[in-house]
């Protein structure tokens, strides 16, 4: 197994002492002094004990799922399965044209319409590859299978997705194409074992996301945010399954290097430093952070690795999913790392909590089964897709919640209130 210990660094000295300017960073931002690894740092983890072992495992197993869906008398699963045997017409998904003109997104805080207006193709195209995954597993029909192929492939042979504007003070078409990637590569993971005789499109399917991939990641980011934050384990996401896919260890340990850096930049009490500088927001990305942490656990661990299991420096992934849960419920555990005040309104948005339901299948977590019973089904364009679906076990819910004023309630007044 690989280690769990980062022996390059003195564990004392790590959470205490600090180089000058990150110590002034972090005590004008509010938050622990915990030092961030550096992209020197990450890039000299020894992570060769990594590599794919399994290039057919999805970061579910389908076969499995589709045959447990065939015996369930669960409503929920019932719902969701009849909902995506009317599943999308193939003829009309192949009209959509791939984006290959060079996008640039202005970004979403300063301008929430100009993005929405830019980001909506891409958004198509996420709930696409998503729908027509999510159909093949609800109904078994290689009709989208092949059809998911046959799109993914339009893209590839158009060199799509590889043209965007990238500058540090304009990241947002790069921080779009990201998810992308990760949306085509989940949802062709769950459909490509079932398509055998479509060889030369697999091929060039999987030729083009490895090239988006490492054109993609070759961008280090921002130092100091995006190099290291939320999206850097968004990027992961994709690094680990095109990995798998493509049998491309660097790619595979890049993916598995994000795991390394979130537990060595963990505070003690779970947070992630850099998600706490968003002030009223910290919860929010808190909980953003695991969405793709998670889900990147859900494709490695697939591979073999014990990897919800790393410690780094006595730190593991639990205690951060506890901080995140705890927040939600009591905003004075964030301590002088963020305003008590926070912004709640993600509570309401079912998207964010994909990582839940793919948690909750390997570990039992009350506020966590307490929470999704309110939001199933749960189902996140390009973060794991239909994840009830695929995820959730038949005993743990029969029926959906249909009181909206009481989700709305819980989503402001916190988990533990009735």
């Amino acid at each position: 197994m690989p280690t769990t210990r980062l022996t390059n660094l003195h564990d004392a000295c790590r959470r205490h002492l600090v180089r000058l300017g990150a110590t002034l960073a972090c005590l004008l931002a509010g938050i622990s002094t915990t030092t961030a690894l550096t992209l020197e740092e990450r890039a000299s983890l020894d992570l060769s004990d990594y590599e794919v072992t399994a290039p057919e495992a999805s970061y579910f197993d389908v076969a499995a799922r589709m045959a447990r869906l065939e015996e369930v008398d669960n409503a929920i699963l019932l719902q969701e399965r009849a909902r995506l045997s009317e599943g999308p017409s193939c003829r009309q998904l192949l009209a959509l044209s791939p984006i290959t003109t060079r996008m640039r997104i202005p970004g979403f805080y300063p301008d929430p319409e100009g993005w929405a207006q830019a980001t909506a193709p891409l958004f198509e195209f996420e709930d696409s590859v998503a729908m027509l995954a999510g159909s093949f597993v609800a109904t078994g029909d290689d009709y989208y299978a092949r059809c998911l192929v046959r799109f993914l492939d339009k893209w590839a042979k158009q060199d799509a997705l590889s043209d965007y504007y990238y500058e540090p003070e304009e990241p947002q078409a790069w921080f779009a194409t990201e998810s992308m990637i990760f949306a085509a590569a989940l949802a062709y993971s769950t459909v490509r074992p079932f398509v055998d005789d479509l060889p030369e499109a697999r091929t060039r399917v999987e030729r083009w996301l490895n090239d988006l991939a490492h054109q993609h990641a070759d961008i280090p980011g921002d130092a100091g945010n995006s190099c290291c934050n939320n999206h850097f384990y968004r990027r992961a996401l994709y690094a680990s399954i095109v990995g798998v896919l493509t049998e491309d260890d660097e790619l595979f340990r890049f993916g598995v290097s994000a795991i390394y850096s979130a537990l060595h930049d963990m505070t003690e009490e779970g947070a992630f430093p850099m998600e706490m500088k968003r002030g009223r927001r910290a919860t929010h990305y808190q909980n953003y952070a695991l969405l793709y942490l998670i889900t990147n656990m859900q494709v490695i661990a697939r591979q073999g690795y014990d990897i919800f299991e790393l410690t780094v420096d006595g730190l593991d992934i639990h205690q951060a999913v506890d901080f995140a849960v705890s927040a939600f419920e009591d905003p004075a555990v964030l301590g002088d790392m963020a305003p008590h005040e926070q912004y709640r309104g993600f509570l309401q948005d079912k998207q964010y909590f994909a990582w839940m339901e793919i948690y909750q299948a390997r570990f039992h977590h009350p506020l966590i089964a307490d929470f999704l019973r309110d939001v199933r089904p749960v189902y996140n364009r390009s973060a794991g897709g239909y994840v009830t679906l695929y995820f959730m076990d038949p005993d743990a819910q029969q029926h959906m919640v249909l009181n909206e004023e009481e989700r709305e309630s819980r989503a402001f007044k916190g988990l533990g209130d009735d």
